[in-house]
């Protein structure tokens, strides 16, 4: 997909931090968007900002809802008649120990995390199918590589991410399917979801996160780790590594198990 105009994108947290960028890159190559969001203020912060730039739909929608977005799935589908790109974006974290977890916690970090993402995919892809195109792009995290305290949760649901999403594009290839999966696997980034981090590695630009994310679909790009070097880095020192050695190198050298200690968040 060397380019995006007259292309239909929906984007699953699309009113505040990479998704809104996001969003905005997408109508700026002449791309219809629909934004998914549960913060209602924020879409319609959103569309009155970009709306002069092209097309662009915003509807709220609690993705941990499967209800919610089985019926906002067939809005779409009715309104537009399917989808060429998907970004499931959306995601949440507590940034907490695991036994600090409520089950509410729990379910709702899975639910928006990874059951959101399948569920949305399953929703749309049997259009792409009958249509033999369409592009899913999947946002999970460098924490889907690397375990890390206070994260327990956030990355299980991220490893699970990664595992989803390129199983779903061999499947594709396996079938000879011209649709194509992008699993992106950022680090933090410097959004307001990761508020009080600490970190020896260079936090994430969002403008150029989301850039990349846009290229990356572009290029029809597997997996992307950003930055570049986080995936191969990590993989090759997990391989060969002891874990005690791989700990004490991922803890005290590069000070990743420790980057969580004065985390803070989103606030509602």
């Amino acid at each position: 997909m060397d380019n995006f105009k007259n292309k239909i994108a929906l984007i699953t947290g699309g009113a505040s931090g990479i998704g809104e960028i996001m969003a905005r890159l997408l109508m700026e190559r002449d791309a219809t968007v629909i934004i998914w969001d549960i913060n209602e203020e924020n879409s319609e912060k959103v569309r009155l900002k970009y709306s002069s730039l092209g097309k662009l739909t915003v509807m709220k929608v609690d993705v941990s809802n499967s209800s919610e977005i089985k019926n906002a799935a067939s809005q779409v589908l009715s309104d537009f008649g399917g989808i060429d790109v998907l970004i499931n974006n959306a995601g949440i974290i507590v940034g907490t120990y695991f036994h600090e977890h409520s089950k509410v916690d729990i379910a709702n970090t899975m639910n928006i995390n990874v059951n959101a993402p399948i569920l949305i995919t399953h929703a749309f892809i049997d259009t792409m199918l009958s249509k033999n195109s369409g592009h899913i792009c999947n946002i999970s995290s460098s924490g889907g590589l690397l375990s890390n305290p206070k994260m327990s949760v956030y990355v299980a649901s991220k490893w699970s991410l990664i595992g989803f999403s390129d199983s779903l594009r061999l499947e594709m290839e396996q079938l000879n399917k011209n649709i194509k999966v992008t699993t992106i696997m950022p680090y933090y980034i410097n959004t307001g979801m990761f508020e009080g981090v600490k970190s020896k590695i260079p936090i994430l630009d969002p403008e150029a996160t989301a850039l990349t994310i846009i290229k990356s679909i572009a290029k029809e790009k597997k997996m992307v780790s950003i930055p570049g070097y986080i995936y191969r880095v990590t993989r090759f020192a997990q391989a060969i590594l002891p874990v005690s050695i791989f700990d004490w190198f991922t803890g005290n050298v590069l000070g990743i198990y420790k980057t969580m200690d004065h985390f803070k968040g989103r606030k509602n």
